[in-house]
């Protein structure tokens, strides 16, 4: 028996005075709210309505329980309006995951324009190059930049970015500008993990792969360190476009191979499956297509 349909029958036959006008007003027929009621008084083991030919009347229990059960279906209005509430309108916590320099260089800024405009949000911004699982983790939707592997995760793509090997003006002057693949082996070359786990970069030559394999000569986990080595003459290293764009631009950095790069990576807004995504995440996800260009190529 569905408790609360039988108690809002209850409540409606009570007030009404009677089973015909509250299956009106319920959209019901007359014997689906009596088997309602009765079996409500089943369940509770009480008799709630005196039942004559004329007339419905309450016991003393069933007055007593009546203003419970008004409590109880109103909660579940409000509980419900809010739900709605919600639904429509961002509100409560929000919580977005990002790779550490694209979080800090890109996610950052429209997080907080996000925020701004949605006072009701208390928003959390977690930047990591580990690939978090959003749900044991409590993320409410993650920036992920490369090829997703399948899962149950909704995938939104909003931009791509280049993948591309870069030096400094100095350190190109002192070891020369390789034009080719095979002319790294007799360079300095700086790895950085999150591009590539494994000092092994795949560059391309008419649309096949060439992967190239080398011992490094400096090794790190942070793309600030990497860049930074490079742009201080250290040597030449792979990073994603966006990480280096200013430098490139300002002429702290230098292209090199362009033509042998591999095809873009994807970035996109993910977030874990349902009917409808939540209101913070749909707000979310539009505002950084609607504000953001993030196509690094």
């Amino acid at each position: 028996m569905d408790r609360l349909r039988a108690m809002e029958a209850f409540v409606t036959v009570a007030e009404l005075r009677g089973f015909l006008p509250a299956a009106r007003r319920l959209r019901l027929s007359a014997s689906v709210v009596t088997r309602l009621v009765a079996g409500l008084e089943e369940q509770l083991e009480i008799r709630l309505l005196q039942r004559t030919t004329r007339s419905v009347s309450l016991t003393d229990a069933g007055a007593r329980y009546l203003e419970r059960a008004r409590r109880i279906l109103a909660d579940v209005d409000e509980a419900e309006g809010a739900a709605r509430a919600e639904q429509r309108e961002p509100v409560g916590r929000f919580v977005v995951a990002a790779p550490v320099l694209f979080g800090r260089l890109q996610v950052a800024p429209i997080f907080s324009t996000y925020l701004a405009r949605h006072r009701k949000v208390s928003g959390e911004l977690l930047l990591s190059d580990a690939m978090a699982n959003l749900v044991d983790e409590g993320i409410d939707l993650a920036v992920r930049i490369g090829q997703l592997p399948s899962s149950s995760l909704v995938a939104r793509k909003v931009g791509e970015t280049r993948r591309v090997l870069v030096g400094s003006p100095k350190y190109l002057r002192r070891r020369g500008r390789p034009r080719a693949p095979e002319a790294l082996a007799g360079h300095e070359l700086i790895h950085f993990t999150a591009v590539a786990p494994t000092p092994d970069w795949r560059f391309f030559h008419d649309g096949r792969p060439e992967p190239f394999t080398f011992t490094p000569s400096f090794v790190t986990n942070s793309a600030d360190a990497a860049i930074g080595h490079a742009t201080h003459g250290g040597g030449l290293t792979l990073a994603l476009y966006y990480q280096v764009a200013e430098a490139v631009r300002s002429k702290a950095l230098e292209v090199v191979l362009a033509e042998h790069e591999p095809p873009p990576l994807p970035i996109q807004l993910v977030y874990p499956t349902g009917r409808l995504p939540a209101a913070t995440v749909r707000a979310f996800v539009e505002l950084v297509v609607e504000r953001c260009d993030w196509r690094f190529v």
